[in-house]
């Protein structure tokens, strides 16, 4: 499987690095690379019934201008139920408020919380949570 990695975060060398580690993890494929959630929101609205295009994973970032990952999760929620095919979502951050990781774990779509910095380690981690 050749998972597509959609990965939300204002931070570019964030980007950068997580699409190293993802080419370095050795998954090939397109990775979908947004600087701000509302861009992305956007995105999955106007693709909301294209299988090929959506992602199988989403690495969301928290903290954000304008739109932050909360936000971003309450404006997607309603189009995961007509979206064709399951997408996990990740919160990722570098917050170590409990407040935060126990407000994502009451999130019932929300796969799981991954501090920063991402590593190749929490890569497949969560993308063996994909295959299974």
């Amino acid at each position: 499987m050749t998972p597509r990695i959609c990965i939300i975060d204002d931070d570019k060398i964030y980007q950068f690095t997580t699409k190293k580690i993802i080419a370095n993890a050795g998954i090939s494929g397109e990775v979908l690379v947004f600087s701000d959630a509302e861009n992305a929101l956007s995105f999955f609205q106007s693709e909301a019934n294209n299988t090929s295009i959506l992602p199988d994973i989403i690495f969301l970032d928290i903290n954000m201008p304008f739109m932050d990952g909360w936000q971003f999760l309450e404006a997607i929620e309603p189009l995961l139920s007509k979206f064709p095919k399951q997408i996990q979502i990740y919160l990722v951050s570098s917050s170590v408020d409990d407040a935060d990781t126990e407000r994502a774990a009451k999130i019932p779509y929300v796969s799981g919380y991954i501090f920063k910095p991402f590593t190749k380690e929490k890569l497949l981690d969560s993308l063996a949570h994909l295959q299974s």
